[in-house]
């Protein structure tokens, strides 16, 4: 199977980009923001954030661990689980568990409110949790339709194993080696989750035309014989070429994102990502009139 892109150049690596610093997202999500628009913008679109949560080991409990009810607009959320369970429930009726290797896509559009919350049994029996949260921006024409929740158990998510036993993918989103990923998305976003383990050189096909963001979460990646991207670090490639040379790839869990740049300004404030200050400004007091919807008491 070919996984170079014939006759194109490889992505040039633009820069790696590193946060050591924790910070805490409700009571239970460690997370280290390592993509945000604010700082990086066009370089990432048509992603806005990147929070890698974890892994970190959680004593059993009772209490109900997480981030409560709060309100979103205009992008949608990708949460992968790579340890532990996470429950969600929105506004829009949109809900459910996720564990290892499954994800959740949540279309916020118009605006919901929800929660994420520790799974019940994890939170009994504790464990490690490791998880990876995606902010996908919705072009302007798209930021004000409903709301939208897709459940992608692990069963659904095919895998292409790369030649040479170089390492496999699950394609989330998009499309790699012939198989499509079962996420739904409004424009095209290719969203890849990596094994790799090579210590010979290969070239990963990504499409010309598209940024590209190399998360490496585990391991080490060295790229293009110039620089390594170690573990919580992301490669930052321009838009222009057809592959990633890899040159080797020591134990490595790695997602390889790449879209569609939506290039339209970007307003966001908060958990609101809009094109202009007026439609921010319009989706607080939605929020606050009550038009996002609200969350019904626990069972």
């Amino acid at each position: 199977m070919p996984t170079r892109d014939a006759g194109k150049p490889a992505k040039k690596l633009l820069s790696v980009q590193r946060n050591a610093a924790h910070h805490w997202v409700g009571d239970g999500f460690p997370v280290r923001t390592l993509l945000t628009y604010s700082e990086l913008g066009a370089l990432i679109s048509p992603f806005l954030l990147l929070d890698y949560a974890g892994p970190m080991e959680f004593p059993p409990t009772e209490q109900r661990l997480g981030v409560g009810e709060h309100p979103h607009r205009g992008f949608e959320t990708v949460t992968i689980v790579y340890a532990g369970e996470v429950e969600h429930r929105d506004s829009s009726g949109g809900g459910g568990c996720i564990g290892p290797g499954d994800v959740q896509w949540m279309t916020t559009a118009s605006g919901v409110v929800h929660e994420e919350l520790h799974g019940r049994d994890f939170a009994r029996h504790g464990g490690i949790l490791e998880m990876v949260q995606l902010w996908v921006n919705l072009p302007a024409r798209d930021k004000m339709s409903s709301p939208h929740y897709q459940s992608i158990p692990s069963s659904r998510i095919p895998t292409v194993n790369l030649p040479g036993g170089q390492g496999s993918i699950r394609v989330i989103a998009g499309e790699f080696g012939g198989l499509a990923g079962p996420a739904r998305t409004f424009t095209p976003v290719h969203v890849w989750d990596l094994r790799l383990a090579s210590e010979q050189s290969f070239d990963l096909a990504v499409p010309d035309g598209y940024p590209a963001a190399l998360v490496v979460l585990k391991g080490s990646v060295r790229v293009n014989a110039v620089e390594t991207i170690g573990a919580a670090e992301v490669g930052l490639f321009d838009r222009v070429g057809g592959h990633l040379c890899i040159d080797s790839a020591h134990a490595v869990t790695a997602l390889l994102l790449c879209g569609e740049p939506i290039d339209e300004p970007i307003a966001g404030s908060g958990p609101f990502v809009m094109n202009t200050g007026e439609e921010i400004r319009q989706a607080i007091a939605d929020y606050q009139s009550g038009k996002m919807g609200h969350l019904p008491p626990r069972s």
